[in-house]
């Protein structure tokens, strides 16, 4: 069919809203690679002109211990964090989407609770404390196992999976956990994609948690130096850090801290872009 001159008119708004949207998100940060990759001092306002272009930022923020030590957490964090999240996660949305589980009702209501009410802070640290998972990695993992949303969106889309294909192969003599393993994962690449994506953006970017379960040097994360290197009021932390007799502008050294921060779960998406938007589409269409 074809669009009538108001239904035209409309589509040309909003092309040109969603292109408005995309240079208001995407110029803050185009603006701060400028700045990562300037040897002078910044100007007023934002810009994608470098001032005197120079990789001096990069080079001296490579230079650093401390930024290697954060990466390695941030990505054994991440990588086995979100592992360990789809493996929780969906065997429980697995098993919660059969009608024929006792007390189903029961448990989605107990679950859907937590999404509410929560122990609060100060039992929190006092029960990574108690059990000894302060300072490890495990307190930025095992307490973030399962998100309740997330859950719940996996719940619906193993619902909508047909259920002739699993009474099929349990007539073959397959049990439970092989229908889970060989056929329903396999057939749930959408959601698991989805899902994997938050998984790994939620850990990269956590900083709270690392803030109060981890706070030896040894476990610091990219987030946290961040966090240390923009708040600092003095310049202690890029003095000890920077050992050249030139030491690039604190603002293009904090601006390459971002980037280096950004650029590794942004690169992420593109991978997993194909199957998103159906994988959160299917999974929030049934309750």
């Amino acid at each position: 069919m074809r669009m009538t001159f108001p239904e035209k008119l409309f589509q040309v708004f909003l092309v040109l809203f969603l292109i408005l949207m995309c240079i208001t998100m995407t110029y803050p940060f185009l603006h701060q690679i400028t700045l990562s990759v300037s040897a002078g001092a910044p100007k007023l306002g934002v810009s994608l002109i470098p001032n005197d272009f120079s990789t001096g930022s990069y080079t001296e923020l490579f230079k650093t211990k401390e930024i290697w030590t954060a990466l390695g957490n941030s990505v054994f964090r991440t990588v086995v964090g979100t592992i360990l999240m789809l493996a929780v996660m969906s065997a429980a949305a697995y098993a919660l989407s059969k009608k024929g589980l006792p007390h189903r009702k029961f448990y989605m209501s107990l679950i859907i609770v937590t999404m509410f009410f929560s122990g609060g802070l100060l039992p929190s640290y006092m029960l990574i404390q108690n059990i000894g998972l302060f300072n490890t990695h495990w307190a930025l993992i095992i307490p973030s196992l399962i998100n309740t949303f997330w859950l719940i969106i996996m719940r619906n889309f193993f619902m909508e999976l047909s259920e002739e294909i699993e009474e099929s192969a349990r007539m073959d003599g397959a049990n439970d956990l092989r229908i889970f393993a060989q056929i329903v994962l396999p057939v749930s690449k959408p959601i698991i994609a989805t899902i994997t994506l938050f998984c790994a953006v939620m850990h990269w970017n956590a900083w709270f948690d690392a803030l109060m379960y981890a706070q030896k040097q040894s476990l610091l994360v990219l987030q946290i130096y961040l966090r240390r290197l923009i708040i600092s009021q003095d310049e202690s932390m890029i003095a000890t850090a920077m050992m050249s007799t030139v030491a690039p502008p604190k603002e293009s050294l904090k601006a390459a801290v971002l980037v280096f921060t950004t650029l590794p779960i942004v690169a992420v998406y593109p991978f997993l872009q194909k199957h998103f938007a159906k994988g959160i589409l299917m999974g929030s269409v049934k309750g």
